[in-house]
């Protein structure tokens, strides 16, 4: 799409359909969830609201590899259909460096995993009250602190993490991260997936990891 007024050709056969108002409605739409920093709440925008203009922003979506993901009931995002993560995956495909990712895979798991194994969270989301400490990061860091602080730099760049609101103006509890906005963006399937992963390697003795693995040995029609 090259602008709002130009859309892509391949969208037009699906805004031929909409009245000039709708289109601009549904093109506003698909630039915000495209492109905001956030989910975007429903109230905020008529085609998100809308069924019938929600499922003509779901076509432009899906002729780009995309899909609206629903964020905790409220609000809209997009993110990859899961064919098409499917097939970067098993492309190789991954933006993200080593370090990156092993730092992002900490903060889920301190953030995430672990209180949703002591029963603390729930709900399929990755709004989460229990930030990671940097000082928790620190530890796990082989070659020092500085490749930590730039993989937290880049992460937060990307989105990725975030840091934790502090508890008043004269904290002193240092510096803490939680899982930034655009994890909002893994559609119910690919999120439900990396949960469960973080859980089987954050709490793998726990009645949760347990029952994950009966899921998966049934799904698989074992005994």
């Amino acid at each position: 799409m090259t602008s709002m007024n130009e859309p892509h050709p391949i969208f037009e056969p699906i805004l031929a359909e909409l009245s000039e108002q709708h289109r601009d409605e549904v093109l506003a739409a698909f630039a915000a969830v495209e492109y905001g920093a956030a989910p975007v709440p429903e109230v905020q925008m008529l085609a998100l609201r809308d069924a019938t203009l929600r499922r003509a922003l779901q076509r432009l979506l899906h002729r780009v590899g995309r899909t609206l993901v629903p964020v905790v009931g409220t609000a809209w995002t997009s993110g990859y259909r899961d064919d098409i993560a499917a097939e970067l995956t098993a492309a190789g495909w991954n933006a993200l460096p080593v370090i990156d990712r092993a730092v992002l895979v900490l903060v889920l798991i301190h953030s995430v995993a672990i209180p949703r194994s002591q029963g603390l969270l729930s709900g399929d989301t990755w709004i989460s009250a229990h930030p990671t400490p940097a000082e928790e990061l620190f530890r796990y860091a082989q070659p020092g602190r500085g490749d930590v602080r730039t993989a937290l730099q880049r992460l937060r760049a990307a989105g990725l993490v975030q840091l934790a609101p502090t508890r008043g103006r004269g904290s002193t509890s240092g510096t803490a991260y939680l899982p930034g906005p655009q994890l909002h963006r893994l559609t119910p399937l690919a999120r439900r997936a990396l949960q469960q992963e973080l859980i089987l390697a954050a709490a793998p003795n726990s009645p949760l990891a347990a029952a994950i693995r009966a899921r998966r040995a049934h799904s698989r029609g074992e005994p």
